[in-house]
């Protein structure tokens, strides 16, 4: 053999550089009601009554997207018929969006809570240089309240980069690469994405990060700390099961429940770049 045989290809050996989190049940809003109340009040302003599991299908994406994808829901489309006579159209979804804008903001201040651990595993983040970003489906305005909330409980990321910044939201890549450069970072192999939805993992996939999923806190299982507590021990093990099944099925590369237990996975991560190996 020659020479000319061989290819040759760069690998990123280095450590971590940044954790890029998502907000609603991610770092606050534990079981992520926010959003969801509120789409079901939209709905049923509109005569067609959802329920919450419903609401909390499309999660993750932008809200006017989100709402288009409840109106798409085959149970719902038929309610929408039996309500109006036709199906939901692009109108509609705008006028419902259009109503979403100020429900969310009068609600978003109540659902605000860190999600216990929140400040602590931050703390642990930075200790080890890493830089903060986040990403989510609320709009600007929505998370300007967010963060200013977030800020008063001792959490403040160094970027924030929303859906409708960017040209399109999850499952897309924009928002976290638009993260990296606001954080001047790369590779993005060199970044972890952490949600607590499917589109949170896709959109770390998408963006050739690392990814760990959040089983537990927000809206794959869907309630607060206090409503898991309260369920028998066995549904509590079979709702938990089932959510890490499917963020696994989707390509959380690890997933945990919340994220208080996301530091020791860095560790796992960084082995794992020393190896060579990529996302």
């Amino acid at each position: 053999m020659t020479q000319s045989d061989y290819t040759y290809q760069r690998t990123y050996r280095g450590s971590l550089k940044a954790v890029i989190l998502d907000w609603a049940g991610t770092t606050m809003d534990y079981g992520c009601y926010a959003p969801a109340v509120v789409f079901v009040e939209v709905y049923n302003r509109k005569n067609v009554p959802i329920t919450i599991e419903e609401a909390r299908i499309p999660m993750g994406a932008h809200k006017k997207v989100h709402i288009r994808k409840i109106s798409q829901i085959e149970p719902v489309a038929q309610r929408w018929q039996e309500a109006h006579g036709r199906n939901p159209n692009e109108d509609d979804v705008e006028a419902m969006f259009q109503e979403f804008i100020p429900l969310q903001l009068a609600c978003l201040a109540d659902y605000a809570d860190l999600i216990p651990g929140t400040l602590e595993a931050v703390a642990e983040f930075r200790s080890r240089g890493l830089k903060i970003g986040s990403t989510t489906g609320y709009l600007r305005e929505m998370m300007e309240l967010l963060f200013k909330e977030a800020g008063a409980r001792g959490y403040t990321p160094d970027s924030t980069v929303c859906a409708s910044d960017v040209p399109e939201g999850r499952p897309e890549p924009w928002m976290c690469l638009q993260n990296a450069m606001n954080l001047g970072i790369y590779p993005m192999e060199s970044i972890v994405k952490v949600g607590d939805t499917l589109p949170d993992i896709e959109e770390g996939l998408n963006a050739g990060m690392w990814t760990v999923g959040l089983a537990k806190t927000g809206n794959e299982i869907g309630l607060n700390e206090q409503e898991i507590a309260d369920l028998p021990q066995d549904v509590q093990e079979t709702k938990l099961a089932e959510a890490y099944k499917r963020m696994y099925q989707t390509g959380a590369h690890y997933v945990v429940d919340g994220i208080w237990d996301v530091p020791p996975i860095l560790d796992l991560i960084d082995e794992r770049l020393r190896r060579g190996e990529r996302p």
